[in-house]
């Protein structure tokens, strides 16, 4: 899908994906404030800093405080580096109740609750089978049928568990995954940041992960657009105008694996412990981007264990709004929740 903000027709950042548009757009109204914008890589990914400010100095200084949050939620929560708060309690709590830092129980929490609502089709313990997938993709061979069956015995959120602020989980080699739901946060926390600092006119984008606050001079709110990919530059679909809150969009455009025919999303189903095949883009809307990010990931898989409607049931009993683009014989149809 293609998110990008458009300020007096320049592109400032831009993510290719083929199921799903969102485009963030605005036009510099005529006042004093100034638009300031600052990148940077974290998690894997480039995060993106807009806000309105009449001190670009103090800004300056806010947007340094807002990357360096994202930098430790980084080091907590990311399954990439080894010494990470989540990988060692890969390690540590086998068996035991670990306490953990605020960010971590946080996280796992609201992946704890979501896995409930959504019969596990979202699960933070795939990290074994996620594993398999991620080598997948680098060498285009499927993972064989025994060393999935031996990753998914390792997997299922009934065997972590919550106290109080601590984590216990069931068996050695179980491996957390994040990456479905810690960007959102990461965003969400940003925009606390610059919140926190006297910049509420901001936006936080984390790839296909956006959190909105106040909305732009002049404006009622953040534009977003969203369209299908196959008929961009022929209008937008829907457009929404957003502030104070959240847009997550998931989906197989960027990571994926075709092998032998068959494309293999990045998104994995608890249930078989395979990628899903079903060609899908959600984009979720809610009010938390904690909330948006891990929606979007249970949706797309509840559309390929039971379809569309049962995935916008989900999105809409969570108090959010879902739109779904999905390739059905050979044709793109957008599918979304009613208007709230």
């Amino acid at each position: 899908m293609l998110t990008r903000c458009i300020s007096t027709g320049t592109t400032v950042w831009s993510t290719i994906r083929r199921a799903l548009a969102i485009v963030a757009l605005w036009v510099v109204p005529a006042v004093a404030a100034e638009r300031i914008e600052a990148l940077e890589p974290h998690m894997g990914t480039m995060f993106r800093i807009v806000l309105y400010a009449d001190d670009p100095g103090r800004a300056h200084e806010a947007i340094r405080a807002a990357f360096d949050r994202v930098a430790t939620l980084d080091s907590e929560l990311s399954d990439y580096i080894s010494d990470s708060e989540l990988n060692r309690i890969c390690v540590d709590a086998v068996g035991r109740d670990v306490a953990v830092s605020d960010d971590l129980f946080t996280v796992l929490s609201a992946s704890q609750a979501l896995a409930v609502r959504s019969d596990g089709a979202f699960d933070v313990t795939q990290g074994p089978v996620i594993r398999l997938w991620r080598a997948a993709r680098q060498s285009h061979q499927l993972p064989g049928a025994e060393e999935i069956a031996a990753a998914l015995k390792l997997t299922g959120y009934g065997k972590l568990h919550l106290g109080a602020h601590t984590v216990r989980l069931d068996m050695t080699g179980m491996r957390l995954d994040l990456g479905a739901i810690a960007k959102g946060y990461a965003a969400d926390e940003g925009l606390r940041v610059l919140r926190e600092r006297g910049f509420p006119q901001a936006l936080v984008a984390a790839s296909g992960d956006l959190a909105f606050g106040e909305a732009p001079p002049g404006k009622a709110g953040w534009d977003i657009g969203v369209e299908p990919v196959h008929a961009a530059g022929e209008g937008f679909a829907k457009v929404l105008q957003l502030h104070n809150a959240a847009a997550s969009t998931s989906g197989d455009t960027e990571q994926f694996a075709e092998i032998d025919g068959v494309r293999y999303s990045h998104i994995v189903n608890p249930k078989t412990g395979t990628g899903l095949t079903m060609r899908v883009g959600v984009t979720v809307i809610a009010g938390k981007g904690i909330d948006s990010d891990g929606l979007s990931t249970a949706a797309s898989v509840i559309c390929g264990q039971s379809g569309v409607a049962a995935a916008l049931v989900l999105i809409e009993k969570a108090g959010a709004r879902g739109i779904v683009v999905v390739e059905e014989g050979g044709q793109w149809k957008k599918y979304e929740s009613p208007v709230r």
